[in-house]
């Protein structure tokens, strides 16, 4: 097992404070981390749709 470059380690902590909703990836090769991909989440609340006018709906 490699020893983890602070560097990287500050970089993942980092990213999971910052992350409210969603996932973090760490890709390694060889035993060493080469990559980190953060995906977040946003989720809106649809309104409700009874009370939707589709007429007043523009694209």
């Amino acid at each position: 097992m490699a020893r983890v470059d602070e560097q990287k380690i500050n970089y993942i902590i980092a990213a999971l404070e910052k992350l409210q909703y969603g996932s973090l990836n760490i890709t390694i090769h060889n035993g060493e981390i080469t990559q980190v991909d953060c995906n977040e989440k946003h989720r809106f609340t649809l309104p409700d749709k009874r009370f939707l006018d589709i007429k007043a709906v523009r694209v």
